[in-house]
């Protein structure tokens, strides 16, 4: 159930999805990666939930402003990003978002390179990670469409949990799709 199909009363989870890349903050570009993140969480998730979407140039300030904005301000329950990854030199996703985590959470990423090494040689080259802020979970995603898919499979079955543990809205997901785990 995405951000147009809300319940009345229900509460709703909002999640942030930022993308970020010089070219597509520009309109150089068609953002693939903000997209494929919106239609991931709108085939998974069950429960009610709203999208704040950024699109935003590989600027550590920028970026960093962001985050704290769309949990701080926004409210958001989990912020998903897309781009800025990499070893490249304006590449600066991960260490705008270690500036701004309470915790970092190494599992996800080394899921997401594990994951991601069987389809692509340079996988081992990607710096994905992931941690919490507040109430929130933060996730650092490659800009690729397909491993944006990739990788949230395979961390996705933790993320409501997370976000239990953390004091967030219960995330519900479709179990043909993804089974949440939930041990606690």
């Amino acid at each position: 159930m995405d951000d147009s199909s809300e319940v009345p009363g229900a509460i709703v989870a909002r999640i942030g999805i930022v993308s970020v890349s010089d070219r597509a903050s520009r309109g150089e570009y068609e953002d693939r990666g903000g997209p494929a993140v919106r239609a991931y969480l709108s085939d998974v998730l069950t429960s009610p939930w709203k999208a704040t979407v950024r699109v935003i140039p590989d600027e550590t300030a920028l970026i960093r402003a962001t985050l704290v904005e769309l949990v701080d301000a926004a409210g958001c329950c989990l912020v998903v990003t897309t781009g800025g990854t990499g070893p490249a030199p304006r590449d600066v996703t991960p260490e705008a978002t270690a500036a701004v985590l309470d915790k970092e959470l190494a599992g996800f990423g080394e899921a997401m390179r594990a994951v991601s090494r069987p389809h692509v040689p340079t996988a081992i080259l990607s710096r994905q990670t992931a941690g919490v802020r507040g109430s929130a979970l933060i996730i650092n995603l490659p800009g690729s469409p397909k491993a944006v898919s990739e990788c949230l499979d395979a961390v996705f079955a933790a993320v409501p949990d997370c976000v239990d543990l953390i004091g967030g809205p219960r995330l519900e997901t479709d179990p043909d799709k993804v089974r949440a785990y939930r041990p606690h």
